[in-house]
């Protein structure tokens, strides 16, 4: 059996510290502050990631947002599994690999969503979990974005359609084995895991809830829908 050593629990604490720094990118803000002078959560939803970016900005800053997001997740996953904690693999620590690389993508959202490069005020992390998903789940996501989509085009609320995808994703993820017959074994890390994900997703949109139910949430639409004034700097 393979020795743990200080240096093997140096390089997963890099792991963890790398994940929270990519978290920690800013894109909304930065690209807000130094392309409009605006800072995005100070207008609109007030908040940090890719729908109030379009809504503020526009779509194409907005798509931008969103593809940075989504790659944070994806980039701290894989390094995780490939670089950092690559180890744990090599030496058939199966169960400890999977946990650590599901606490990647937990750190990787919450320095999204505590971002010490922009004052500990992020976004909610949706974009960034969904990267951090991507990598961890391959074989259920193109089903969760179906959901997704489909809720988009019926309702045209992206905040819905997030709850709605965040719900699928523990239900699908759990009964894959009975119509996705390629998809690896169920483990409980990873049951967990999506379980986790969707309670997270939907607190972190409660007051999207509360104004869906008092019929107050506005519809998505492509494009700049507030208006604001470019800040001189």
């Amino acid at each position: 059996m393979e020795q743990f050593t200080i240096y093997k629990a140096l390089q997963l604490l890099t792991g963890g510290v790398v994940a929270y720094l990519l978290g920690s990118i800013p894109s909304a803000v930065w690209i807000g502050k130094s392309f409009y002078g605006i800072d995005v959560r100070k207008e609109g939803s007030h908040n940090a990631g890719a729908t109030n970016t379009i809504r503020v900005l526009g779509t194409l800053p907005g798509l931008f947002v969103l593809a940075i997001d989504i790659l944070k997740g994806w980039v701290a996953v894989y390094l995780s599994t490939n670089v950092f904690g690559s180890f744990l693999r090599d030496w058939q620590w199966l169960n400890e690999f999977s946990y650590y690389s599901l606490s990647i993508a937990i750190i990787v959202v919450v320095g999204h969503a505590l971002p010490i490069f922009a004052g500990f005020k992020g976004g909610k992390g949706v974009a960034t979990m969904l990267g951090a998903v991507i990598g961890l789940f391959h074989g259920i996501i193109p089903f969760v974005l179906a959901v997704f989509i489909l809720t988009f085009i019926l309702t045209h609320y992206i905040s819905l359609s997030s709850i709605m995808a965040a719900i699928s994703f523990p239900i699908l993820y759990l009964t894959s084995k009975l119509w996705l017959p390629k998809n690896d074994d169920i483990t409980l890390p990873m049951a967990i895991f999506s379980i986790i994900v969707a309670l997270f997703i939907v607190w972190t949109h409660r007051k999207n809830i509360k104004r869906l139910l008092h019929h107050q949430e506005p519809k998505f639409r492509f494009k700049r829908t507030i208006k604001v004034e470019k800040k001189k700097n």
